[in-house]
């Protein structure tokens, strides 16, 4: 059986860093990124399914920010929009290459998300956060995260 050279505890793993105080984003993005991990230490035999799980999420993730998006008139929505479309379109397409039994790119572009994720987070989820927030409560969200250090 055919492993991946990291454990568990080299994967990546929701905490608080990720939080960005509205409860729907932040729901799907614990499963983003607990398929995330789990995909970052599957075994060779189990990436295929995971990583159908992984896009069947991925479609439903951003359908429902997009929709949002649109929905609000979310002023960067286009760039935002465009590069949740070229995601799936990586996932897709190394889906059928992992089909054909090329491991080394769905490991590749694991990777890759697994870098990817936190910017876009950080910079174009939380600024819909934000918006989201605003729109239903009239301000911004208050994130209280554990593990931070003042400076």
């Amino acid at each position: 059986m055919a492993t991946t050279d990291s454990n568990a505890s080299d994967s990546i793993q929701w905490g608080d860093e990720f939080l960005l105080g509205f409860g729907p984003i932040d729901t799907v993005h614990e499963e983003f990124v607990e398929l995330l991990g789990r995909l970052q230490v599957a075994d060779d035999a189990a990436l295929p399914a995971l990583l159908d799980q992984f896009a069947a999420h991925c479609t439903r993730h951003f359908e429902m920010e997009n929709n949002w998006m649109r929905e609000t008139e979310f002023p960067p929505r286009e760039c935002h929009i465009d590069e949740h479309a070229a995601v799936l379109k990586s996932v897709h397409e190394v889906q059928e290459l992992l089909a054909q039994g090329d491991v080394d790119i769905c490991r590749d572009l694991v990777a890759q998300l697994a870098g990817w994720f936190p910017s876009h987070a950080d910079h174009l989820d939380s600024a819909l956060a934000h918006w989201m927030t605003k729109k239903r409560l009239g301000g911004k969200p208050v994130v209280l995260k554990r593990g931070l250090t003042l400076r």
